[in-house]
């Protein structure tokens, strides 16, 4: 098949590179000349683990390319996907389908024949149908369909999640556009990996309500937490006994500083608008924000509870600053709330992350970054662990106060053991919901 992805952004080129490897001929499109200069040389503008291998071997058999111009890639493609940004829009809190619609507009005016143009991403319910009309509307002898077709990738895990999908879910109206998405995705139908076929609403809603649903286990176990904290009990423990229930789950039950990232933050703000927009308001999903909103706010106080109410002229230690690990992504991650108040409180932040800083420098000014925790962490006061990386799980506990010039610890990840660290030379230890 012949595919053109419109968007190299996270989920566009993740989705184009992985299809390519299904062994169809893919172009990836995009505005920015400068990005598509960095792809054709050979490198990736995101981390993600094994995207670079991936990408680089569809190149080299020559089925995948990247270009600026949309018509060369569109003219005979059997399916167009969108894949380009729906973000947050100002003051109202819904996706902002500004460039959803003008690539709408510019697909278009390069249809040549019969393709089927399908919303990769994430959008509100009916917006392919305004999709459609868009088409219609540019150009009124097209010859296509539209489809939905959400995408459920965790960043630093999307090739794995590409190829291994739990499923893929395709909305079509028509046996002409369902027969296009089939033959896309046969590599996976071939090795029994479900693909659900819905309406186009049912489809575009399934995405919202699932990372809904995801944030909400995260904002529960949250609110848990800070029950633990007051009645001496250990959140570990309580959603470990939850979690092995088979109707709960054991994902998405670890207690933390809240959710962050590209998909959550908008995507729970953007269902809480769809509700209200129809009369039928998401009372537990807008809760769920506002609980969210509050976690980061009590990780701040934890950090000043340590400090003995004041961060003012003390030397901090952050490690970890991306939303997640395994990611350089700093969408709505944790950090940009807690650093900028601990800087504007006069504190003195230093920040270690192994892919954080790219975007991380001019999102948190104030802060200076290192590449050692150990060297990071010479005269510093607190270490606060705000993301679990790998690189963190196993720190020498005692190298680290022993550089420190009072060490204590606001282990907002539940990595270690209070024990562990008041026997490695800490004075003070904070975790969540222990």
């Amino acid at each position: 098949m012949k595919i053109a992805m419109i968007g190299t952004g996270y989920v566009g080129l993740v989705s184009g590179v992985c299809f390519s490897d299904f062994g169809h001929e893919v172009t990836c499109v995009d505005t920015s000349a400068e990005k598509i200069a960095k792809l054709n040389s050979g490198e990736v503008p995101i981390y993600e683990p094994g995207l670079d291998i991936v990408m680089a071997r569809n190149v080299a058999a020559g089925r995948l390319q990247f270009s600026t111009e949309t018509a060369a890639a569109v003219d005979g493609a059997d399916a167009v996907f969108i894949a380009v940004g729906t973000p947050t829009r100002r003051g109202d809190g819904h996706a902002d389908l500004t460039y959803v619609m003008a690539a709408a507009e510019d697909v278009a005016r390069a249809l040549t024949g019969y393709a089927v143009v399908v919303t990769k991403s994430t959008v509100p319910v009916g917006t392919n149908r305004r999709v459609a009309d868009v088409i219609r509307q540019t150009r009124p002898d097209s010859d296509f369909d539209v489809a939905s077709n959400p995408e459920f990738l965790r960043e630093g895990a999307a090739i794995e999640d590409f190829m291994k999908p739990d499923r893929v879910v395709v909305g079509v109206e028509t046996d002409r556009a369902k027969q296009v998405m089939g033959e896309i995705y046969r590599p996976l139908f071939l090795r029994d990996f479900p693909i659900i076929y819905t309406d186009l609403e049912s489809s575009e809603l399934i995405k919202y309500a699932a990372n809904a649903f995801l944030a909400t286990k995260i904002s529960f176990i949250n609110e848990i937490a800070a029950l633990c904290e007051r009645v001496g009990a250990d959140v570990k423990s309580v959603a470990k006994g939850m979690g092995m229930d088979g109707r709960i789950g054991n994902k998405f039950l670890h207690a933390g500083p809240g959710y962050g990232g590209s998909c959550f933050p908008k995507d729970t703000s953007a269902l809480a608008r769809i509700g209200q927009e129809h009369g039928m308001p998401m009372r537990i999903t807008e809760t769920v924000i506002l609980v969210n909103d509050a976690v980061k706010r009590r990780m701040l106080d934890k950090v000043m509870e340590l400090c003995d109410g004041t961060v003012n002229g003390k030397q901090i230690l952050v490690l970890g600053v991306t939303f997640k690990p395994n990611t350089d992504d700093m969408r709505d991650a944790p950090a940009l709330t807690i650093v900028p108040a601990l800087v504007g409180a006069g504190a003195k932040v230093r920040i270690v992350d192994p892919q954080g800083k790219r975007e991380g420098e001019a999102l948190l000014p104030g802060a200076s970054w290192h590449e050692d925790p150990y060297e990071a962490a010479i005269d510093a006061e607190v270490i606060i662990i705000l993301t679990e990386w790998n690189e963190f799980r196993a720190l020498d506990l005692s190298r680290l106060a022993g550089a420190m010039t009072s060490p204590k610890m606001a282990d907002l990840r539940n990595i270690y053991e209070e024990a562990d660290a008041v026997a490695a030379g800490f004075s003070a230890y904070a975790s969540v919901g222990r």
